[in-house]
Parts: structure tokens; sequence; C-alpha cells
């Protein structure tokens, strides 16, 4: 997706997870923070190399992978 392209996955960072921008800093931590009831600027006045941008990238990274759906194809 391109309007996405602030979220990267590569198998030798954090085990492939989804991250923000190559870092150290997946998108399930942002989405944790906000669930435990952290504001946008409270996350970036902790973690200050992210910006405003990456956050509302990771929100919209995993709202489209929590629709997405998963079909396990049968292998004969």
């Amino acid at each position: 997706m391109d309007q996405l392209d602030r979220i990267t996955r590569q198998p030798g960072v954090m085990g492939g997870k989804a991250c923000i921008r190559g870092m150290r800093v997946t998108v399930g931590m942002v989405v944790g923070q906000i669930g435990a009831g952290h504001s946008v600027d409270d996350i970036l006045t902790d973690f200050p190399y992210l910006e405003r941008q990456d956050i509302m990238q990771a929100l919209r990274y995993a709202a489209w992978r929590a629709d997405e759906r998963e079909v396990e194809l049968a292998l004969t």
C-alpha cells in the first residue's frame, strides 16, 4: 500500500515484524501504547525519533491488518 510507506518488514529486523521506517520500533508497540491510554503526544515525547506520521501509519496498518482475512490453502 502506497500510503503505508513508513511501515517496513525485513527478516533481519525484529524478526520480520512490521516496523516503523526500518527502526526497531514495531507497529505492535505503537498500537499497544495507544491501547494503554497514551496519547500520540505522549508517544512522541517518549520516542523522540518517531514522527506523528509514523504513528498515524502504524494505526492505519493495524486497522488494515485487522480487516485483512487470511485464507489457508490446502496442499494437495
